[in-house]
């Protein structure tokens, strides 16, 4: 029987110089992976499309609430919509892990190309959303440990 992994268990985490900090609050996070096909035609196989592949990529996205991380308290290590401005632009290392013994964590690098934040009026809670662009691959071995 297998067992199933809920998405709340999945949590998105960026290094900071000696830890990693959960993206803060989040609401919902996911990976998507980009295999590129080249297609050819030659005249030694006529009628055939020759398949290769070719490039590959990969995005994180991810939502969550905006919260106060300057307080003193346990909020204080997670990463939210400030933490993630100061980092825009550049190069960081990337977790994202289930906590699960069973299931491997997965590693990466990534820009963080596209940051915004919602504060509507009323009783809505402010959110925040971004996306990281994947450089490299995808590994399961830590690359800060």
């Amino acid at each position: 029987m297998s067992n199933f992994i809920k998405g709340e268990d999945l949590i998105l985490y960026v290094w900071d110089s000696s830890i990693y900090r959960p993206i803060a609050c989040l609401t919902s996070n996911s990976l998507s992976q980009t295999q590129n096909i080249i297609e050819s035609q030659t005249k030694c196989n006529p009628g055939l499309v020759i398949k290769d592949a070719g490039t590959s990529s990969y995005e994180i996205s991810a939502e969550g609430q905006y919260i106060d991380t300057t307080s003193v308290g346990a909020e204080v290590t997670k990463a939210s919509h400030d933490y993630l401005k100061t980092i825009m632009g550049t190069e960081i290392t990337w977790k994202m892990d289930s906590g699960l013994a069973d299931t491997s964590a997965y590693f990466g690098t990534a820009i963080v190309g596209d940051l915004s934040l919602d504060a509507p009026a009323g009783d809505d809670l402010a959110t925040f959303s971004c996306t990281l662009a994947g450089s490299g691959v995808i590994v399961t071995t830590d690359p800060e440990a």
